[in-house]
């Protein structure tokens, strides 16, 4: 099968990588024409994914009309904050695909738009039944280290999630799936910022206690709020919820840890996020998710207090102390 994967991160050079290893003709596009050829002479990411060489059946391109030329299926792996203008400039590539599948964890900052429902609106109503989406404890590293994972794909048309759980099915790729895109969406960008606040709790050096009281109260808060907007609650006990939360809390291969251990030395955001050199999901995710909370009347303290550290100039330290004076409450979900 032709695959286009859309974006050479890390994340999508993993699933290139997968995909060509597994025997289908991919071609990966970067938005940086040199870059893609760089790649595409040494085999390898150095950037994102260093070590870790590509099979040479993975095309590497910096053209989009290329990329998706004939393509099967589509992966988009951009940021999520760059899928609209992907779309924009290069939608009509996306017509006569049969299936596009979104592995991008976050949500719109400006409008809380999921990913799918960009590619609805963009694509129009007729692109839904080619649409799926990815998500679950899947860090790009451990993946391309061949490292036994697990991933679900969600979508309205159960035959394609089907079609895309054959294409990704590897020994050490277990995909499964669901018909909740809301869930999975929702479950894989909003504990991106339960991941910061962990990374938060470790720099401050609270321990155990505090990080494991920090997930689990956040999910009850990605709970209370994906029910709103329309979720399954047992989605988030799942891989995209539950599991992916355990990953990314767990230490520094999670950019989005990692961002909250950098606010916790006292450093800038715009420091945290040039050190790194990469996209951490959960910093506009963030944003998105207070319009949503607020718009769905949900509330969410620890999500509200991460944005006041990420934002609103608010020392953790002082932001783990009125989380802990908060009113003493029972314990709902």
């Amino acid at each position: 099968m032709t695959i286009a994967v859309l974006g050479a991160g890390s994340w999508g050079t993993a699933l290139a990588r997968l995909l060509g290893e597994k025997g289908h003709a991919v071609r990966l596009w970067d938005h940086d024409v040199r870059r893609a050829a760089n790649i595409q002479r040494d085999r390898v990411n150095a950037r994102y994914l260093p070590s870790f060489e590509l099979p040479h059946s993975v095309i590497v391109t910096g053209d989009a009309r290329y990329a998706t030329a004939e393509a099967e299926a589509i992966v988009i792996a951009v940021p999520s904050s760059a899928v609209r203008s992907l779309l924009n400039e290069h939608g009509g590539h996306f017509v006569d695909v049969p299936a596009v599948l979104s592995a991008a964890k976050g949500l719109e900052p400006s409008t809380g738009m999921r990913v799918s429902e960009i590619c609805i609106e963009l694509l129009g109503e007729a692109a839904r039944p080619r649409l799926a989406v990815l998500s679950g404890p899947n860090l790009a590293t451990e993946l391309a280290r061949n490292v036994p994972t697990a991933t679900v794909i969600a979508s309205e048309n159960r035959e394609l999630a089907t079609l895309l759980q054959c294409i990704l099915h590897t020994r050490y790729l277990r995909p499964y799936t669901s018909e909740d895109v809301i869930g999975v969406e929702l479950g894989g960008a909003l504990k991106n910022i339960i991941a910061i606040a962990a990374g938060i709790s470790d720099g401050l050096g609270y321990g155990d206690n505090t990080k494991a009281s920090l997930m689990t109260r956040g999910l009850a808060e990605i709970i209370r709020l994906g029910e709103k907007l329309g979720a399954r609650r047992d989605t988030f006990w799942g891989l995209s919820g539950v599991g992916d939360m355990i990953a990314t809390c767990a230490g520094r291969l999670s950019r989005n840890y990692r961002v909250g251990a950098g606010l916790a030395e006292g450093k800038s955001l715009e420091t945290v996020l040039a050190e790194m050199g990469q996209v951490a999901e959960g910093v506009p995710t963030t944003e998105a998710a207070i319009r949503l909370s607020e718009r769905a009347g949900v509330e969410a303290p620890i999500i509200k207090s991460a944005y006041s550290v990420l934002f609103g100039g608010t020392p953790a330290i002082r932001a783990t102390s009125e989380l802990m004076e908060r009113g003493a409450k029972g314990e709902l979900w």
